[in-house]
């Protein structure tokens, strides 16, 4: 298997970080997720059998490595590596981690041009709306990766998830163009990457604190507002009685249920900033 991984030039390391990184999360019998700097990545599964669901920051392989040996032993790689989407925060390590473990990697075919070098996102917008970690939105890394065809593949038409029977994905673009979300109806678990978050993610103290709030996507790298709240919505809809976010704490039961059915009824006002260049871009298209 080829596991040549390309990362672009501005894959550097992001000197940033949270009180909540390194620690690890036990919210299911076999869901852990880890705060790696200001974004999380999750694991899925027992010892015998588990995924790995995004690939952290630039510059943190051995980070993750030693998390997913205090959590499943030592030498023990995944079944498979799921992306949420492609944005920096959540491929950066990718290409260290498929130094050492030989998996296939999932996503959606909409994340694919950001995936195989053909596409790079547009640049996060440092002009919007927000706090100080939007104002130094330039900093962060927009090169797309490329992985090799060899182990990049599509993740199944009917929703299903590689390796975690039981699991759905569910498609919530507006964050990117095939951010995917993924649900377990059993117990209505839900991972839900980028599209709902528990940290106002422009706001560096909240950030670093770690404030819990349901908030929309990050408002520097969300590019289509409209189908943001859509997603937001899908979401909703699913009545999760656990979420676990792309950025921020866990977030559970009456506080999870009132929190997005807050987003979703007051979404432009909590989310949609009032000025950036994304913004006025869906403005001039209406």
């Amino acid at each position: 298997m080829d596991a040549n991984v390309r990362v672009g030039q501005d894959y550097k390391f992001i000197p940033m970080s949270s009180v909540s990184s390194g620690k690890i999360w036990q919210v299911c019998p076999d869901v852990y997720y880890c705060t790696n700097q200001i974004v999380n990545f999750v694991m899925v599964g027992t010892p015998s059998h588990w995924v790995l669901v995004d690939a952290g920051m630039p510059k943190c392989t051995e980070e993750i490595l030693e998390v997913a040996e205090a959590v499943f032993g030592k030498d023990n790689q995944p079944a498979a590596i799921i992306l949420t989407h492609g944005h920096f925060d959540h491929v950066g390590s990718l290409k260290g981690l498929l130094e050492h473990w030989q998996v296939l990697v999932y996503a959606h075919p909409f994340e694919f041009p950001y995936l195989t070098g053909r596409k790079a996102y547009p640049e996060p917008d440092s002009t919007v709306e927000g706090g100080v970690l939007a104002k130094i939105a330039s900093i962060y890394p927009n090169e797309p990766i490329n992985i090799s065809e060899a182990i990049l593949r599509p993740l199944p038409e009917g929703g299903e998830v590689p390796g975690l029977p039981g699991w759905q994905w569910v498609l919530t673009p507006g964050h990117s163009p095939g951010q995917v979300a993924l649900f377990r109806e059993v117990d209505r678990t839900l991972i839900s990457a980028d599209a709902v978050i528990t940290v106002k993610q422009d706001s560096f103290y909240k950030v670093l604190l770690q404030t819990e709030e349901v908030q929309g996507p990050p408002r520097y790298f969300t590019t289509d507002w409209q189908a943001a709240w859509e997603s937001a919505r899908k979401l909703e809809l699913l009545r999760p009685n656990l979420m676990v976010p792309g950025h921020g704490k866990h977030m559970s039961g009456t506080a999870l249920t009132l929190g997005l059915r807050k987003l979703v009824r007051d979404f432009d006002t909590i989310a949609i900033p009032k000025h950036g260049k994304f913004v006025e871009e869906e403005e001039e298209d209406s």
